[in-house]
């Protein structure tokens, strides 16, 4: 972010709206297994079931938490978040792909 941004900037920043992303488990399957499946197929992830789940925002890593359910819906109990600056980045550089997708990922503080 730029040091000279002002304020109508970031009135303006805060106002978009990002893809939020909660990410229960990530598996590789060859075009074989993924052209064989049928309703009622299972797909077993690479992540235990007691294991926090990522949360992203432009399909970058910025924090984790919990699932729960609120109501008849699916929620994540956020437990850690990045820096303020951290998610701010994330939302204004989206890229392809996280680049610590299949690794342990802790992020850098939790926020103020």
């Amino acid at each position: 972010m730029s040091a000279t941004m002002n304020e109508a900037d970031l009135r303006t920043i805060l106002t978009l709206e990002v893809p939020v992303i909660v990410r229960l488990g990530e598996r590789q399957l060859s075009m074989r297994e993924v052209l064989a499946l049928v309703p009622g197929a299972i797909i077993e992830l690479d992540k235990r079931a007691e294991h926090e789940l990522e949360l992203l925002v432009n399909n970058r890593v910025i924090g984790s938490g919990t699932a729960v359910k609120v109501g008849e819906n699916f929620g994540l109990r956020v437990s850690r978040v990045g820096l303020a600056m951290e998610r701010l980045d994330a939302a204004l550089n989206p890229t392809a792909r996280d680049e610590s997708a299949g690794k342990a990922h802790e992020p850098a503080a939790r926020a103020a």
